[in-house]
């Protein structure tokens, strides 16, 4: 699992970043929050959890790493990780101002054993880039879209799609009055409707054949919204992240109030994704991962073995086919960690199954290098048995991970 243990300092800049979330101010709403937790139900559920033991039924092997030569001369923190919907194609966004778009064959190995690992550099392994006018803090494919257009949402308060073919601006919103937008979604039902999450406090619905919004909903924390994310197994509901420390749901259909308030973290949300289609999980910077039963607004399980309270780390989540026993979801999670570590998580246990460190612990120390976003490959050749799992440091690394399930389940010390 690697050998660097030091804790991050924490930073001293005032301003939202990919490094420094927006956050509530402490000891506003704690009375609420504390007697949800405290619930009978959820309680039994947290001793229950404490006395399992994890167990990894996955080998995890790095096989490609991207970088730069100019790496230390100017920012590339990675924001974003988005693979397309066929499968064959990898975009970033981050700081550096850029779009890169990689082939996924290009990034894999051909061989089976993945014995040797690839050091490649982005300029060769990238198969081309978009200049953006600004720093990037989410990506998206836009659903429906033939992997042609890809959608942004950057520090300036704007919201663009690109056609990757053309490589060109096809639609720009700039509704946010300049505020950050932290994320971007589009629905799974209506391929062309998306939605944006700001430190405007909105989250905003949009579809570029109309002029105008479709909606604007303020949550009601009225504090920064860090994620916006469709469900993906039920068009009627998108789920927001915000820095009043709760997620909360959304009706599509009526977005006048939420039908879903989730209460436990004690810091930001700022990532929220869908397992399945009553199953959410959250990240905060609370230094944990909750996964959440939508249907009864309550914690299924948190997850604990993560550093994570000043940055955005990245959260995505690998749903397994097979379902899991006792109604409950059964998958993968991937978060990165201001131990420059990047973590996964199984579902059926609240601890890490695997953590690899993503550089040095002199790195760690000296430059406050942090795993800045993560994400799950859609499918794999292996299917069931065999997944991808893709890293972007604060340095504009990129690492590439291969999984393959074992045969013996081995536990987690």
């Amino acid at each position: 699992m690697g050998n660097e243990k030091l804790l991050v300092g924490i930073s001293t800049s005032q301003n939202p970043s990919l490094e420094n979330p927006p956050s509530e101010p402490e000891g506003s709403g704690g009375g609420r929050r504390k007697r949800k937790e405290n619930k009978p139900g959820n309680s039994e559920a947290e001793e229950k959890q404490e006395e399992e033991t994890s167990r990894c039924e996955w080998n995890f092997s790095l096989v490609t790493v991207v970088s730069s030569s100019s790496a230390g001369i100017t920012s590339d923190t990675i924001g974003s990780i988005e693979t397309d919907p066929t499968d064959r194609l990898v975009a970033t966004g981050g700081i550096a101002r850029k779009i890169r778009i990689y082939s996924l064959n290009n990034l894999l190995p051909n061989t089976a054993l993945h014995d040797d690992v690839r050091y490649l550099d982005h300029s060769g392994a990238c198969d081309y880039y978009i200049c953006v006018p600004a720093k990037l803090s989410s990506l998206r494919w836009r659903t429906g879209s033939g992997s042609q257009v890809i959608g942004s949402g950057d520090y300036d308060g704007v919201v663009t799609e690109y056609d990757l073919e053309r490589k060109v601006p096809i639609f720009e919103r700039d509704e946010h009055g300049g505020r950050r937008v932290w994320s971007v979604a589009y629905s799974h039902s209506d391929t062309v409707l998306g939605a944006s999450g700001s430190d405007d406090r909105t989250m905003q619905m949009w579809d570029p054949r109309h002029e105008k919004g479709v909606a604007v909903v303020t949550p009601p924390g009225r504090r920064s919204v860090c994620s916006v994310e469709f469900n993906p197994f039920d068009g009627s509901m998108v789920a927001v992240g915000c820095a009043d420390h709760k997620a909360y749901g959304y009706d599509i259909r009526k977005m006048s109030d939420p039908v879903v308030v989730l209460e436990g973290h004690k810091k930001t949300v700022s990532y929220v994704r869908f397992l399945d289609s009553h199953t959410l999980v959250s990240a905060g910077t609370d230094c944990c991962l909750k996964m959440w039963d939508m249907k009864e607004s309550r914690v299924i399980r948190t997850y604990r073995g993560h550093l994570n309270s000043r940055s955005f780390v990245g959260l995505s989540v690998r749903q397994s086919s097979s379902g899991g026993g006792g109604g409950s979801a059964v998958g993968l999670l991937g978060c990165g960690s201001e131990k420059n570590e990047v973590v996964v998580y199984d579902t059926r246990w609240g601890q890490p199954i695997w953590v690899r460190a993503f550089g040095t612990s002199e790195r760690v120390e000296e430059e406050r290098a942090f795993v800045s976003s993560v994400h799950w490959r859609h499918g794999a050749s292996g299917g069931e048995d065999e997944c991808t799992f893709i890293g972007g440091g604060s340095d504009g690394v990129l690492q590439i991970f291969v999984g393959r399930r074992t045969t013996t389940a081995t536990s987690v010390c």
